[in-house]
C-alpha cells in the first residue's frame, strides 16, 4: 500500500492533479492487464470472467444511457473532465481487451490448422515401400 501512496504522490509533481494521476494510473494499469492477458492460457475460469465482464460493461453501458449525469459525477470524481471522455476511456480498453481475446482465438485457430494439415499429410502420405514400388514399376509383395 505504501508503493501505491507513493505513486499518487508523485502526480501533482508531474504536473497533473491527484484525481487525474489516479485515473491514469488505473487505466495504464488495466491497459498493462488487457496485454499481460493476451500471453496467459485461457479455460472455462476466464470464459465466466469473460462473460461477468460483458454484463457488468453492459449494465454500466445502460446506466449511462439512463442517468448521464451519473457519468459526469463518475468522472469528476475519479479527475476526468467529461463523462463522455471516461466513456471514450472505457471503451479504449473494451476494445483492448477485444482485441487481445481476438488474438488469442486467431492464434489457437492457426495452432489447430496447423497440427491438422500436418495429421492429414501424414495419414494420406504413401508408404516409402509402396513409392519404391510404383516408382521402379515392380508390384510390391504385401
Amino acid at each position: 500500500m505504501e508503493g501505491l501512496d507513493q505513486l499518487i504522490a508523485l502526480g501533482p509533481a508531474l504536473g497533473v492533479g491527484s484525481r487525474t494521476f489516479i485515473i491514469q494510473l488505473v487505466l495504464v494499469l488495466g491497459i498493462v492487464v488487457i496485454v499481460g492477458w493476451l500471453f496467459v492460457k485461457r479455460g472455462a475460469k476466464q470464459l465466466a470472467v469473460r462473460r461477468l465482464l460483458i454484463i457488468a460493461f453492459a449494465v454500466f453501458a445502460v446506466a449511462t444511457v439512463l442517468f448521464p449525469g451519473m457519468l459526469s459525477r463518475v468522472a469528476n470524481l475519479v479527475g476526468v473532465g467529461r463523462g463522455a471522455d471516461l466513456l471514450l476511456y472505457a471503451t479504449v480498453l473494451v476494445l483492448l481487451g477485444f482485441l487481445a481475446l481476438q488474438e488469442a482465438r486467431t492464434k489457437a485457430a492457426e495452432k489447430r490448422t496447423t497440427y491438422l494439415a500436418r495429421r492429414l499429410a501424414l495419414d494420406e502420405a504413401e508408404q516409402p515401400g509402396d513409392y519404391r514400388a510404383r516408382a521402379l514399376g515392380t508390384p510390391r509383395d504385401g
